[in-house]
């Protein structure tokens, strides 16, 4: 009964967790509209959420151990060696590995397809970005008021009111 409750909100929270990453990753994009040569990235939330899922083997996967850098989720451990061939220390994290323009990394962050090239080379489409800041905005705050109003009910039927 309790996993049945706590489903759902981890469902939920892990949502949250990629949707402000994809937050982030456009923001970032729109920082660096005017940038010479800056490629615009994009975060691909349904493969990310799917990755999430299947981290646990179908189960829904805890927030702290959700991988959403591309790095391995859990607790940090020490080490004098880098894990990552290249990096000069073992707390870098990795870069992804790009697939190509348009490509996925293996943690679904890409670059974004060039719709009208600039004389610069900057890919980012202001109106797009801010469509998609718009777009992500809206759905993080409905599944904010998801968890919000889930607990208030599960709060609610405890107290027996």
């Amino acid at each position: 009964m309790l996993d049945k409750l706590t489903g759902t909100l981890d469902f939920h929270g892990n949502a949250l967790l990629l949707r402000s990453e994809r937050q982030r990753t456009i923001a970032s994009n729109i920082a660096n509209g005017d940038t010479p040569g800056y490629q615009a990235r994009d975060f691909d939330f349904k493969a990310a959420m799917q990755q999430a899922l299947g981290q646990t083997g179908g189960q829904l996967a805890q927030p702290s151990t959700l991988n959403i850098s591309g790095t391995a989720g859990g607790t940090y451990v020490p080490s004098s060696q880098p894990a990552i061939a290249g990096a000069t220390d073992a707390r870098h994290i990795p870069l992804p590995k790009n697939t190509g323009q348009g490509g996925l990394g293996e943690n679904g962050m890409g670059y974004r397809d060039q719709i009208q090239p600039a004389m610069d080379n900057n890919s980012v489409d202001m109106d797009r970005e801010r469509s998609n800041f718009v777009d992500n905005s809206i759905r993080y705050e409905s599944t904010l008021r998801f968890i919000n109003g889930y607990s208030k009910t599960i709060l609610s039927a405890i107290q027996g009111q």
